[in-house]
């Protein structure tokens, strides 16, 4: 290898180390912000995560939930347990397939959103405050373009 190349090479390294770095620790600033807003409502992580794809796409089966919202199945089972003595959410079997089961979310689990959602997305936009919309675009692009292609390598 020639010793410009070697040179583009460790540059590269350089950089890809560096974007980890700069991505994770924004990512951790960004979701400990968002988790503090989430922990103040009396919601974890997972249970916030439950309520909000229930709250924007209705009635959802239990067995893919975990893959909507990069969640265990084990820890599914139990968050729903502990949403469902809330009174926040049901289960509801499928009438036509007994195999599945939906979660659902109740009137109360509504009511709850309507109210802490809006200030929620106020928490999560302030986080974000640094970029300007352009900008937001392009990091969202090319954000996705760099998982897309790390998830090829796997």
């Amino acid at each position: 290898m020639k010793e410009q190349d070697s040179t583009l090479v460790n540059e590269d390294i350089d950089l890809s180390l560096k974007l980890f770095v700069v991505l994770s620790k924004a990512q951790k600033v960004i979701m400990d912000r968002s988790v503090k807003d989430m922990k103040r409502h009396g919601l974890s992580p997972s249970e916030f995560a439950i309520l909000e794809l229930l709250y924007h796409k209705g009635k959802f089966p239990l067995q893919q939930i975990g893959d909507k919202i990069l969640v265990t199945s084990g820890s599914i089972t139990y968050n729903i347990d502990k949403l469902e003595k809330k009174e926040l959410l049901r289960r509801i079997s499928c009438p036509s397939d007994r195999r599945v089961t939906y979660a659902e979310i109740t009137e109360r689990g509504t009511e709850l959103f309507n109210d802490i959602f809006p200030e929620h997305a106020e928490v999560v936009k302030a986080s974000m405050n640094g970029l300007t919309a352009e900008e937001k675009k392009l990091a969202i692009g090319l954000i996705k373009k760099l998982g897309t292609a790390a998830q090829k390598q796997s």
